[in-house]
């Protein structure tokens, strides 16, 4: 009885593994950059110093001047990749790390851009505004010319 039970689960079971594969393997990859307000001098920024700034622990450049942190909504695709890809957390950790802040009084949340055009426009005319885009999306010349792409250590 139980193997008859395995031969029949196992094809079911081999089946929707392959669609997992094909579906990760065939979906577009999508990657996500830090942008910063051009007034902002680093050019560079590790891991550890992204974590620190986008959970609201790093509240000042290395030139001393406030750091204003932008994020999309929690639901945004580029946020969740943002999250565990760059930061290597969850969204909902990063969500918890800025409640504790708010609701305890020592700090604030992140503001949030509703849109990759408002975050741009944001970090762009914000100085010592950090943010981030999905890596296709537009940013060179023009009025977007305040931002620049910092790039991982």
């Amino acid at each position: 009885m139980i193997k008859n039970r395995i031969g029949a689960l196992l094809p079911v079971a081999l089946s929707r593994c392959w669609l997992v594969l094909g579906l990760v393997l065939c979906s577009p990859a999508m990657a996500v950059e830090v942008i910063v307000n051009s007034d902002v001098p680093d050019q560079s920024i590790s891991q550890s110093t992204l974590r620190a700034i986008f959970c609201m622990r790093m509240r000042q450049w290395t030139n001393g001047k406030p750091i204003k942190v932008y994020v999309l909504p929690e639901q945004n695709t580029a946020h969740i990749l943002f999250a565990k890809e760059v930061l290597n957390t969850f969204p909902y950790q990063l969500k918890r790390s800025w409640d504790i802040l708010v609701f305890s009084g020592s700090g604030q949340a992140p503001s949030v851009a509703e849109s990759t055009k408002e975050m741009l426009q944001k970090v762009s005319s914000t100085p010592g505004a950090i943010g981030y885009l999905p890596e296709d999306y537009p940013i060179e010349g023009g009025k977007n010319a305040n931002v620049h792409i910092l790039e991982p250590r």
